[in-house]
């Protein structure tokens, strides 16, 4: 085992030569085990120790442990108390989910604060056959099937089994806590831990070095689709400020459809395939919301971008001594060049303070260069904007007039003429 992890943390740092190690260390056996391991490589390493308090006097009793072993090493310790039965409640989460939660949103500030390259924890094989059958359970794709899996975190236990680490801790006269709480069957690893494997395992005495290949096997086909699903993304995932567009012919190509689809999409929050589906049949304007982002459909493209907080019925005051930075920047100009970032009007047919708005279902102007008035919606479809776009157009208004569809065409009732003196000239950037 010590060669073995000695190989794995050598080639760790052979890729990292400035590599800063922080050990996640509960007392148990299995991370007081990869303490040893450590010491014996002698990888200069830091430690944490997370106490949750949900056994009382015994959490107290593991830190302790903990600290006491540092102490007796020289090894620096961070520790850190939580409450985590209010972090569950308050978050509407399972205990176990909300001890994760804490523990590895804590670890990500040692990280930050302290400069810590890599965290270690002391996983291994029978954790993995759980993680496995606990997210096949969940109805879970490839990714989750792979069972334990971050670059961020280096797992060196992942290759042993539990009864390999026990064995090895008795050899070397390794202390440990034991954990009361993993006997119980209060939580679903523990019932498949307890009840579960444990029948599976006496029927195929290869079981975990079995589901260790089939773990490896699901690996390499994850990352092969990977590939081909990031090479889709990059041919065909055209983004422009902050708006992703993807050909929808593009999309509909893709066999087996419905894996594409929830592969490339649900890491955005879409998740239910016949929802995604649908939208790919659907009549143009048509969208999804997820927490995160929006997904439109958009003639012959979908559209994906970031959801964002805007009020589209507010009204921004602007007058002309005035310098806007945002939304949009205005700026007054002595000269107009022929371009529709720039607006021409006649000062006296204007009433002060200007407003900066978006669209309203019913705007009419009278365009320059056409006949007559026309409605905002008819010319948005004529300029063949996308939803997207007839949501981020701003307007320039006099009271309740448009002025001006800001980088698009003036209204002619508020234009200047080629004969007037002192015109009013903006330009928009």
């Amino acid at each position: 085992m010590l060669k073995i992890v000695q190989d794995q943390l050598n080639g760790l740092l052979e890729s990292h030569p400035k590599a800063h190690l922080l050990l996640a260390n509960s007392g148990g056996v299995d991370s007081m085990v990869l303490f040893h391991l450590l010491l014996k490589s002698k990888l200069p390493f830091a430690v944490a120790h997370c106490n949750f308090g949900l056994r009382h006097e015994a959490s107290d009793g593991d830190e302790d442990f903990v600290v006491s072993h540092c102490q007796k090493h020289s090894i620096n310790l961070h520790t850190q108390n939580f409450d985590t039965q209010s972090h569950s409640s308050s978050n509407g989460i399972s205990t176990q989910m909300a001890a994760r939660q804490l523990r590895y949103d804590w670890f990500d500030e040692l990280k930050k604060e302290f400069g810590y390259s890599h965290i270690l924890t002391a996983h291994h094989l029978d954790d993995q056959l759980e993680t496995f059958m606990i997210n096949m359970g969940r109805g879970s794709g490839l990714k989750g099937l792979r069972g334990i899996t971050s670059s961020a975190i280096i797992r060196p236990l992942l290759s042993f089994s539990k009864a390999e680490i026990l064995a090895f801790a008795k050899e070397n006269s390794i202390d440990w806590r034991e954990d009361a709480s993993n006997a119980t069957q209060d939580y679903l690893r523990n019932q498949l831990r307890h009840a579960v494997i444990p029948v599976w395992k006496a029927t195929n005495d290869r079981l975990l070095k079995n589901a260790e290949e089939t773990l490896k096997n699901i690996a390499i086909a994850e990352e092969a689709l990977s590939n081909v699903l990031q090479d889709f993304k990059a041919k065909h995932f055209i983004e422009k400020e902050e708006v992703i567009t993807i050909s929808l012919a593009s999309i509909k190509a893709l066999k087996p459809h419905d894996y594409y689809l929830f592969a490339l999409f649900s890491p955005y929050g879409f998740s239910h395939l016949n929802d995604l589906v649908s939208l790919l049949n659907a009549q143009s304007g048509k969208q999804l919301i997820s927490s995160t982002h929006r997904l439109l459909n958009n003639r012959t493209s979908l559209l994906l971008c970031p959801l964002k907080n805007e009020d589209n019925a507010a009204e921004i005051e602007w007058t002309p001594s005035a310098n806007l930075l945002s939304p949009v920047q205005l700026t007054l100009m002595e000269e107009a060049l022929f371009s529709p970032d720039y607006a021409r009007l006649s000062p006296s047919l204007l009433k002060y303070p200007l407003i900066l708005r978006k669209y309203r279902k019913g705007d009419y102007f009278y365009p320059v260069g056409m006949t007559g008035k026309k409605k905002l919606s008819k010319f948005f479809k004529d300029q063949k904007y996308s939803m997207l776009d007839k949501e981020n157009q701003w307007l320039l208004c006099t009271g309740d007039q448009i002025v001006w569809v800001i980088g698009q065409r003036v209204d002619a009732r508020f234009a200047a003429s080629s004969s007037s003196t002192n015109p009013l000239i903006i330009k928009c950037s």
